[in-house]
């Protein structure tokens, strides 16, 4: 008899086939051929020479994607979300003073984050689709004097784009970081970090840059490098420490690279292949591309009598369509069809536009 009481599961005895879909939900996106077969190259150790040469141009194509020449620039490993607490638990310590535009779930989930670190959060919020003018930035900066502003700047909850411009230089004015969540957006709309005065500005590999989850491109300018390098406390978490990424990734200047953890190296070959992609497409072609596609979209879904959830053109953004859910209509039953009729997946609202929104990537 076998001494063991738990047996292998007849579940994992058999093989198991993933379908084929079209991926037209807020993310992850279909993963083209070409970075499929990067992310199927032979393992190599994460810290072996190869490995350090693709680290390093995949800091040079985040360098290009963000616009900017930022020496702290480099890939969480982690999603998106490891990328929102990287920014935060290392740009924030306990007690300091942060402002957070809410207008969709991610300054939601910012707010919380930075509560969860003992944070002093103060919020400035509008209805969803919505989004914060200058005017009404300044005077929540000239008020609260937080060390960090965040605005997310493609929110897919609601399919609003932020405008950016300025924001950096009202920060700045009031001495504050500006940090920017373009995990929606980075690709697909314009926006340019140094130009911008963007501090610390992050996203995802699933969006726009079509790769699989796990790995967050990140950047921090020097003065967001001034403070969190001279933090009077550690970072809450060792694992996103960026005194401990910087050297990990090179960003340093010392000519050893010490362990910290061990990087999900096929994730690198994709993402490194998915921001060659981008190079050879150009930057501004990836952005014109994403306008035209959406005005044609846009304008198809209204001439089937479908209303879109963001009423400004100018404020759509181009990657995520928000459609309204018909009157009399259940989303989950509409999403549903399409998935079991199309193989298709499109996906409904998120925190404030659950229920009431279809979302559509592209």
């Amino acid at each position: 008899m076998s001494s063991l009481c738990v047996l292998p599961p007849e579940c994992l005895l058999q093989p198991f086939t993933v379908p084929q879909r079209l991926m037209l939900g807020p993310g992850p996106s279909n993963v083209p051929a070409r970075i499929t077969a990067a992310g199927a190259q032979p393992i190599l150790g994460h810290l072996h020479a190869e490995t350090i040469e693709i680290m390093n141009q995949i800091k040079s194509g985040i360098q290009y994607a963000f616009q900017t020449q930022n020496r702290v620039t480099l890939a969480v490993s982690g999603p998106g979300h490891a990328a929102m607490e990287c920014a935060i638990f290392n740009s924030l310590e306990h007690g300091e003073s942060v402002l957070i535009a809410i207008n969709g779930i991610w300054g939601e989930r910012a707010a919380e984050i930075a509560e969860r670190i003992g944070a002093k959060v103060n919020t400035l919020v509008t209805s969803a689709g919505g989004y914060f003018t200058n005017e009404e930035i300044e005077q929540a900066l000239d008020k609260y004097r937080p060390v960090v502003f965040f605005l997310t700047h493609g929110e897919s909850s609601t399919g609003v784009v932020h405008p950016i411009d300025g924001i950096g230089d009202l920060c700045h004015k009031y001495n504050c970081l500006f940090l920017v969540d373009s995990v929606a957006a980075l690709g697909g709309t314009p926006i340019c970090m140094d130009e911008q005065g963007i501090d610390i500005m992050y996203t995802g590999s699933q969006k726009v840059l079509n790769a699989p989850p796990g790995t967050a491109p990140i950047s921090f300018s020097e003065r967001a490098c001034q403070k969190i390098f001279n933090r009077r406390t550690k970072p809450i978490s060792y694992f996103l420490d960026m005194n401990l990424l910087a050297n990990y990734w090179g960003c340093d200047d010392k000519p050893v690279r010490a362990y910290h953890h061990t990087g999900p190296v096929t994730s690198f070959y994709g993402l490194r292949e998915s921001l060659a992609i981008l190079a050879e497409t150009g930057l501004e072609n990836s952005w014109k591309r994403h306008k035209e596609v959406a005005e044609y979209f846009h304008k198809g879904l209204g001439e089937m009598g479908l209303k879109l959830f963001v009423q400004d053109k100018k404020a759509r953004l181009p990657t995520v369509t928000t459609i309204v859910a018909p009157p009399g209509y259940d989303w989950r039953e509409i999403t549903g069809y399409i998935m079991k009729t199309y193989n298709m997946e499109i996906s409904g609202g998120l925190g404030p536009s659950a229920g009431m929104v279809r979302s559509s990537w592209f």
